[in-house]
């Protein structure tokens, strides 16, 4: 539905008044520009003159970057075992770093069961060990921390 008349802005943000719908689009055909809406919730409708191709990229451009910060948001989990060889503590560690460039805090998870939970000296002793492989940069959000089945440590970049 097209409106009789329209309040029209120019490229540069400046109003230029009420206008009738064929005016404007003429004007924009003149200055090689489009007619965007800006919203048709007035009265007269508000337009301005631009690209719309540019519009269209920078809003597709934000919409990227909300859901980039969305997702960084997220904590990621990385459990070890009581019995794990150093050379699987090595491969852990090097996800962690993955995790922490891509500005994301890791949680550190260490459970124990049964006779295991007998050793928290050697349970923390271990995560100590693994936070120390760790060559990125980081701090800790949250110490190691004792929970009902084993150890949490929380880091970030």
């Amino acid at each position: 539905m097209i409106p009789k008349e329209i309040r029209l802005i120019d490229e540069k943000g400046q109003q230029l008044g009420i206008f009738s719908f064929e005016e404007a689009s003429q004007m924009a055909q003149e200055k090689g520009f489009d007619l965007i809406l800006i919203t048709s919730k007035t009265l007269p409708p508000i337009y301005k003159l631009g690209d719309y191709g540019k519009l269209k990229y920078q809003q597709e451009k934000e919409l990227k970057k909300r859901k980039l910060q969305g997702r960084q948001a997220t904590q990621k989990s990385i459990r070890l075992g009581f019995n794990e060889g150093e050379h699987d503590l090595g491969i852990k560690a090097k996800k962690v770093e993955k995790f922490l460039q891509e500005n994301r805090a890791v949680t550190v998870e260490m459970k124990l069961r049964g006779r295991q939970k007998a050793h928290f000296d050697l349970a923390r002793e271990k995560i100590n060990n693994f936070c120390q492989k760790i060559t990125i940069s980081h701090k800790i959000i949250q110490p190691l921390k004792k929970v009902p089945r084993g150890l949490t440590i929380v880091l970030k970049k």
